[in-house]
């Protein structure tokens, strides 16, 4: 999107404000079609929890998509957005049985990764079909917050305890019809990746009722420019190629999913913040916004970069600022930044901003949420609008400390 309708969108919807673009989710589901177009069955399920609000969902499911979800409440988002139930896949951790068994009864495809949630569940519902989260140990990403396949991660069932995993499958009865695995984000090596689908061919192996494999996702994007990427058209060529030949071998053709979150919405966001003050001190000049991590806190929980541009004066002479926040703590957006010359009223957008940001805000300092548009097809939606502080007393049971006057 250029940076006059950026502009226009938060002098008409306020800031500050989050704004995707549907033609670039569209295209980045197309990207990934296209390099897996040699899979006879392929299935993009979108990872619910990179971007949550129900329009999107609805918007993915235009294109073809089915649904990853980690908790119930993303399973009811996506019934919600019309989703059948046989196009969401529920990959929990560490969730109580009874949410399983809710989500199970629904009818959606479970994804269990833990031997004794396993166990438990084949002996009670052993005709309900199940795919099993497989744990490759394999570090596929550079930041060990968000790569969960490596060997100290609390997700999957370790490939360490395949024999425990079979007998559990052979006492329970149990139906396997999928094997997954997910190596967590920013797959910076496509040969790595392919080492971890291997281990996950060879798991499959064992079962001969499988309708699917599973490969997750973790498609790096570019943050910055000429920043590196995963390859996924040489990670297609590649693993399409591995996959058909494996299909073959077992004897009959699976389903190759995959569960962009990311890969699908990163780039797609815009993050639009309105500048309150530029703040001169003796070492470093601050551009200080109307909004801070409560509203976008990958920056501080984990150190992500997000290109910041100043939209009201992109031509102009470049400084150096701190870009900080209003949350009464240390709240940095990124220090030292070379960005054009910024005036107190300016817009700033920070790019990348469509993953894990709105879905991780919060009402921290007791401050609003900020609403969220979808510019779809030319025209600006608003998808959610911008909370009021209604919306964080609603659930709020006020009591009354005040004594009655006692009248004799």
């Amino acid at each position: 999107m250029e940076a006059k309708q950026l502009v226009h969108l938060a002098e008409e919807f306020g800031s500050p404000l989050y704004v995707y673009d549907a033609q670039k989710i569209q295209s980045q589901y197309q990207r990934l079609e296209n390099a897996f177009s040699k899979v006879g069955s392929l299935r993009i399920n979108y990872a619910v929890k990179a971007l949550s609000n129900i329009s999107v969902l609805k918007l993915l499911k235009q294109f073809g998509a089915g649904l990853d979800t980690v908790s119930i409440q993303e399973v009811q988002l996506g019934i919600m957005a019309g989703y059948t139930p046989e196009r969401i896949i529920y990959t929990p951790n560490g969730v109580s049985m009874e949410e399983i068994e809710e989500v199970a009864a629904l009818g959606v495809q479970i994804n269990i990764d833990n031997l004794s949630i396993l166990e438990q569940f084949g002996t009670k519902h052993p005709k309900i079909p199940v795919c099993i989260r497989i744990n490759p140990h394999v570090m596929a990403g550079g930041n060990s917050n968000i790569s969960v396949g490596h060997i100290d991660s609390k997700f999957g069932i370790s490939i360490h305890q395949m024999p425990h995993l079979l007998r559990i499958v052979e006492n329970t009865g149990m139906h396997i019809n999928g094997i997954h695995m997910h190596t967590g984000s920013d797959i910076l090596d496509v040969e790595v990746f392919l080492y971890a689908a291997e281990i996950l061919f060879e798991t499959a192996a064992h079962f001969r009722e499988l309708e699917f494999i599973d490969f997750g996702s973790g498609f790096k994007v570019p943050y910055k420019k000429d920043d590196i990427q995963t390859d996924v058209e040489e990670l297609g060529t590649k693993l399409s190629k591995r996959f058909n030949n494996f299909c073959k071998e077992y004897g009959r053709e699976l389903t190759l999913c995959f569960e962009p979150g990311k890969f699908l919405v990163s780039e797609a966001g815009y993050f639009l913040a309105k500048v309150n003050v530029v703040k001169q001190t003796t070492s470093t000049v601050f551009a200080g916004i109307d909004s801070g991590f409560n509203h976008l806190i990958r920056p501080m929980l984990y150190g992500s970069y997000h290109h910041i541009e100043n939209l009201s004066n992109p031509a102009g002479r470049e400084r150096f600022y701190s870009i900080v926040g209003y949350i009464c703590e240390t709240d940095t957006f990124g220090s030292n930044r070379r960005i054009a010359e910024i005036k107190e009223g300016d817009i700033l957008c920070f790019y990348n901003a469509g993953a894990y940001c709105f879905s991780m805000a919060s009402n921290y300092n007791s401050r609003t949420r900020p609403a969220e548009v979808l510019w779809h097809e030319g025209k600006a939606h608003l998808i959610r609008r911008r909370e009021t502080i209604d919306d964080i007393v609603h659930n709020q049971v006020i009591l009354n400390f005040e004594k009655e006057e006692v009248h004799n």
